[in-house]
């Protein structure tokens, strides 16, 4: 008989999905439901999607205030923000009706700031069912204490409460000791389906899209797959444009709400032609622009770890990122990580100028260029590939849950 897995994430496919979400049916997909049945709370916010649905190898119900195709502005607007407080309550409420139907033997909280609460509350209220708690989170850990301290009592539940904590990096790791967590640490990493953006497409397809993007001969585009925040300094490439030549072109793929406050600097600093906002594009087509781009960079402020980085290294693009948080786990450069395999070009948070100095490096450096990419590819092979993550999540994490469940 299989085991069953109830998880709470605040939100999940078809819409609103980040690196979380994408991590969840990675590695859902990947595990038989013979073997392991996944079920989920999350939010519904667009009263078109179905209360309960199969997404992959998740059986979702959907909770919360909606509205009929809800744009991110309506996200954070009457009645839909109230969601996100509520969730926190809600969702034990609705995971013990649930339990009773499906008798759980695990739960799984995705992203500490977003479940722990409900998650913590339910393992106080059902002991026997084995808890799972996995940090995701990119925000400063200062910010996310910040923003949980009108229920941090419950919040450092979360964790205390836990049967296995599974960080996606080292840094995160340390959050959770910090948090006064004593138990079993699993470090797994997110990842890349490596073949999915390893993958050659035919000339015709990539100029195509190179047609799309307006991409003409002797351009340079440098390309981020990013949400449009603060954390993930867009800002900060956006600036360094005026220190590049103008044959130089920024490529943003993402949407937030910092999207019209980029718009703004990119034209306050005469660089609005060269910077191109395509919006949301489907994970399963961002190879294509990948392979028809030059560089990847997102200078991050802070990062628990950041599938974009993976994405990219597997496509063969060379990277350029801070160390910030769980970067650093992964980008070794060769002036900051002598001794380490050189997978990357690393800069300072909030330095414009070492942004521009290190794209000028690899334009300059094609033979480097093409052993650090490859140096990376192999990384990216050997140590983030879902099909790996998904295993070490079956046997190192799963596993030992289920063998910790009592009765």
């Amino acid at each position: 008989m299989s085991k069953k897995v109830l998880i709470f994430s605040l939100a999940y496919y078809p819409k609103h999905v980040g690196g979380a979400e994408v991590a969840i049916k990675e590695i859902t997909d990947r595990i038989a439901p013979e073997d392991i049945e996944f079920h989920m709370v999350t939010l519904r916010f667009d009263r078109s999607l179905p209360k309960v649905e199969q997404v992959g190898n998740v059986l979702v119900h959907r909770i919360g205030f909606t509205k009929k195709d809800p744009t991110m502005a309506d996200l954070r607007a009457f009645p839909l923000f109230l969601n996100k407080i509520l969730f926190q309550f809600f969702a034990v409420y609705q995971a013990h009706r649930l339990h009773k139907k499906y008798k759980y033997n695990a739960v799984w909280a995705m992203m500490a700031h977003a479940t722990a609460v409900p998650a913590g509350i339910f393992k106080t209220l059902h002991p026997s069912v084995s808890y799972l708690l996995t940090l995701q989170e990119g925000d400063p850990i200062s910010h996310i204490k910040k923003k949980m301290l009108p229920l941090w009592p419950l919040f450092v539940r979360g964790f205390t409460k836990a049967d296995c904590i599974q960080p996606i990096s080292t840094f995160l790791a340390a959050f959770a000791r910090g948090m006064g967590y004593q138990g079993s640490i699993e470090v797994v990493p997110n990842a890349v389906d490596t073949a999915h953006f390893s993958q050659e497409y035919p000339a015709g397809v990539l100029n195509e899209i190179k047609d799309q993007m307006g991409k003409k001969m002797g351009d340079v585009f440098v390309i981020t797959t990013s949400r449009l925040v603060h954390k993930n300094a867009v800002d900060d490439v956006i600036a360094a444009l005026p220190h590049l030549a103008p044959n130089i072109h920024f490529i943003v793929l993402g949407i937030g709400p910092d999207e019209e406050k980029l718009r703004k600097l990119a034209a306050s600093l005469q660089v609005a032609e060269r910077v191109q906002f395509l919006g949301q594009v489907d994970h399963a087509d961002l190879p294509k622009y990948l392979k028809v781009s030059d560089i990847f960079i997102r200078p991050s402020r802070s990062e628990g770890m950041g599938n974009s980085f993976v994405e990219a290294m597997a496509a063969g693009l060379p990277v350029i990122a801070t160390q910030e948080g769980g970067i650093a786990d992964f980008l070794f450069d060769e002036k900051r990580n002598s001794g380490q395999p050189v997978t990357g070009w690393a800069v300072d948070k909030n330095s414009p100028k070492q942004i521009a100095e290190a794209v000028k490096n690899i334009m300059e450096h094609p033979e480097k260029v093409r052993a650090v990419t490859e140096t990376a590819k192999v990384m990216v092979v050997e140590k983030y590939d879902w099909n790996l993550i998904a295993k070490n999540m079956r046997e190192k994490v799963f596993g030992a849950l289920f063998e910790k469940q009592i009765g």
